[in-house]
Order: structure tokens, then C-alpha cells, then sequence
């Protein structure tokens, strides 16, 4: 009998998150990515990255996120605009997130398969004015970022930003991805630790503010995918509820934006004077061998021993999602690539 080894590991991967979350494995194995839900729902909580199951933004947070674009300029140290300025964009999150994004050698150099290799290495990419700093590391979960005064922001100033002869005046767009060790309730529960992001995540996005003043914008990804985890560090099903985590506290932005009155779990979101405008970086989860609608997939070989954190063929994969992101969004276009637009 010949067996296809991809659709054992996806049946094996099927298995472990029905032993995590106690449902059956057909069920497991039928869970949709969230940009793949549409209207459909997960649980009961209806799918797609933004509001009404859609992967698209309303118009009126479309156009004031083309607006915060539009603003990103190079400032000196001070904060002032200078031709001869920069502008940084950070990263704010744990040791997935700082794999992902550089995966820094002793040295402090940054892999060439990451994010910041890749994006190094790509000619349109503009090297003049911006600055890519990695500013997520390991073990720093969703608490550790919550507060203005919390060390990482001190660790980031100091260890990050000011060896390049940047200041935080400087930070003009973040990109988080955070997630909290151990999860133990998942959703529907009222305490589900999807809510608890929610909470976490607005008030990073308010000590982002206070620290970076000049902050235009921040794009969240929620984690990767972990059925194949093999401790309960953050296995399924709790990471992909981190989507709805991400997904709840943009919409409740842009509920409050429009009139609906602040989230009582994500807090005041006010972009226009409290927090930078919030949106969707790159979705990162697939249900393991199973193609999402785009195509991408999760092999067990792109994950460490753990099955948690992403090996260097993981990093890669995710390093290319965030620069295809950075220079095709009209969003970001304008500041990432030479010449490019925005709008």
C-alpha cells in the first residue's frame, strides 16, 4: 500500500489539535482559516479579518489609514521633519514574532531568510529612509507590552533603537504579534483567553501611543498555526482563536470610529488622539497540510522540535508574507518601496 505522507501528517496534525480542544477529528480538521470563513462562522463567532465576514476594510478606515500612510515621513531625533531623517518601522512582540522578523545571530545580525534579510536584499524596498528594527524577543508575551512603563520598552529604546542612533520620536509604524504562554480557556467561554487579548491588545496599542508619539500605524498578525505542538506553551485551538483576538480589537476601533462608542474589553481607540489607526498585517494561520484559499499550507518541517515555533523554513515563510504585505498594501506602499503609492 503506498501512503501519501502529506495527508498522514495533515490527519496526525487533525488528531492533535482534537486531543487539545476535546472535539472530534473531522470537526478539527474542518476548521477554517478566518479570511476563509466569510460569513460563515467558527463556534458562532462569524469569520472574515474585518466586519460583516469581509477581508476588506470599510471605506472610512480604508481612507484614514491611507491618510496615517500619507503621514509617515523622515523625522530627525527630535521628532521634527528632516529630509535627512528616518523613519522605523518596529516590532513589538515574543520569541515567534523576533524569529519571524530577524532571527538575530549573537552578533545582532538578521538572518537572510527573515523578514529583515529579506527585505535587505529587495532592491525596491526603500533603504534611504526607512529603518526596519526588531524589537520583539523572546518570552515576551502580551502582558509584557500592556503598559508604557513596562522594561521592553526601556530594553527597546535603549538596546534597539538608540545603537542606530534612533529615537522613539522616530517609530512611525509597529507591527505586533503577540500571544499570552500557557493558554488554558478557549472559546465560547467568557474568559477565554481571545477576550483577554482583546484587552491586552488595546492597551498596547494605547502604550505604543505614549511611548511612540508619532505612531501612524500598527498592523497585527495573530500566531501561526499549532497543531502540531507538542507542549502548552500555545497549542491549538488557542492559536487560532489569537485571530479573533487580533480581528475583535480592529473592529472594535472601527466600531468606535464610526459612532458605536468604545469596546468595554478593548478600551477607548480613538486614533485621532489616543492610539494609532490599527489594521490587519498578514494573516499567518492555515490548517496545517490543508491549503488555505491562497494556498498556503503549515509542513511539519516548518516548525522546531516544539511544533510551536517556526523553524528556519517557517521564518521564511512568514518573512515572505510580511514583505509581500509591506510593499503591496496601499497602505504601506508609499513609505516601504521606492516610488510607491498609497491610496
Amino acid at each position: 500500500m503506498i501512503i501519501n505522507v502529506r495527508r498522514l501528517l495533515a490527519m496526525l496534525a487533525a488528531f492533535v489539535m482534537a486531543t487539545v480542544v476535546g472535539m472530534p477529528d473531522a470537526v478539527a480538521a474542518a476548521v477554517q482559516p478566518i479570511n476563509d470563513l466569510g460569513t460563515g462562522s467558527y463556534l458562532g463567532f462569524q469569520g472574515g479579518l474585518y466586519p460583516a465576514g469581509r477581508n476588506t476594510m470599510p471605506d472610512t478606515h480604508r481612507t484614514a489609514g491611507v491618510t496615517r500612510a500619507l503621514r509617515v515621513r523622515p523625522l530627525d531625533t527630535t521628532g521634527a521633519p528632516s529630509p535627512n531623517g528616518k523613519y522605523v518601522l518596529l516590532s513589538i512582540g515574543m520569541s515567534n514574532t523576533t524569529q519571524e522578523f530577524c532571527s538575530g545571530d549573537a552578533s545582532g545580525k538578521c538572518a537572510p531568510f527573515s523578514f529583515i534579510g529579506q527585505a535587505a536584499a529587495d532592491p525596491q524596498v526603500n533603504h534611504d529612509k526607512l529603518v526596519i528594527v526588531d524589537g520583539a524577543a523572546g518570552g515576551q508575551t502580551a502582558g509584557t507590552w500592556d503598559a508604557p512603563t513596562d522594561a521592553n520598552y526601556d530594553r527597546v529604546r535603549d538596546t534597539r533603537l538608540a545603537p542606530l542612533g534612533l529615537t522613539e520620536r522616530q517609530v512611525q509604524v509597529a507591527w505586533v504579534k503577540v500571544a499570552n504562554a500557557n493558554p488554558s480557556v478557549s472559546l465560547p467561554a467568557t474568559n477565554a483567553d481571545a477576550y483577554q487579548l482583546v484587552t491586552q491588545q488595546g492597551n498596547i496599542l494605547r502604550a505604543l501611543k505614549k511611548r511612540y508619539p508619532n505612531l501612524q500605524q500598527v498592523f497585527f498578525s495573530s500566531r501561526i498555526y499549532a497543531g502540531y505542538a507538542t507542549t502548552g506553551l500555545n497549542p491549538e485551538p488557542y492559536a487560532y482563536e489569537t485571530g479573533f483576538g487580533v480581528k475583535w480589537v480592529i473592529q472594535a476601533q472601527i466600531t468606535q470610529m464610526s459612532g458605536g462608542g468604545s469596546d468595554p474589553r478593548a478600551g477607548n481607540l480613538d486614533y485621532n488622539n489616543t492610539t494609532a489607526w490599527a489594521a490587519w498585517g498578514p494573516y499567518l494561520w492555515a490548517n496545517g497540510l490543508q491549503p488555505r484559499s491562497d494556498g498556503l499550507v503549515w509542513d511539519r518541517s516548518d516548525f522546531g522540535s516544539d511544533g510551536t515555533h517556526p523553524s528556519n523554513s517557517g521564518r521564511q515563510k512568514v518573512g515572505s508574507l510580511l514583505l509581500r504585505f509591506f510593499k503591496s498594501s496601499p497602505h504601506t506602499a508609499c513609505w516601504f518601496v521606492v516610488g510607491g503609492t498609497c491610496g
